[in-house]
């Protein structure tokens, strides 16, 4: 039990859709699996805001954002409209927690709001990927 806890720990960082199944495959309930899952999605957003000023400079760099928001430009137009709200929101099925928190530090979001709204933003994905995983399994039996 404590390997597919942890399992379910580890997925929910690094790949956030396969952490519920995963766990049930190995024997946990979903509901502790969708609680593992959002305490490792957290997590890695935690050890992302570790990193702040630096990882907010390197990315800045690396992918030549320009801080400035341009409404000409499509990302600019797509923040502008949904923000740190919207970019939380379909983190766990699309970039994951890491990707999300390094782009809104880019952007000059505080640590403290972009690990609220991601880590928020995380457990009505949870609580759904458990429901489909429990109907699922029910189904299986």
């Amino acid at each position: 039990m404590l390997y597919a806890a942890l399992s379910s720990l580890a997925l929910g960082a690094a790949y956030f859709i396969g952490a519920v199944p995963a766990g049930v495959a190995l024997g946990i309930s979903p509901w502790f699996a969708a609680g593992m899952a959002w305490i490792g999605y957290a997590g890695i957003t935690l050890a992302v805001m570790a990193a702040g000023t630096p990882a907010r400079n390197w990315l800045l760099k690396k992918f030549r954002i320009c801080p400035v928001p341009d409404p000409k430009k499509l990302f600019w137009r797509i923040w502008l409209r949904g923000g740190l709200p919207g970019l939380a929101a379909i983190a766990p099925v699309t970039i994951g927690p890491y990707i999300a928190a390094l782009l809104a530090l880019a952007l000059g979001e505080s640590p403290l709001k972009i690990f609220l709204w991601i880590a928020a933003a995380a457990i009505p994905w949870s609580i759904g990927f458990a429901l489909l995983v429990q109907s699922g399994s029910q189904l299986l039996r």
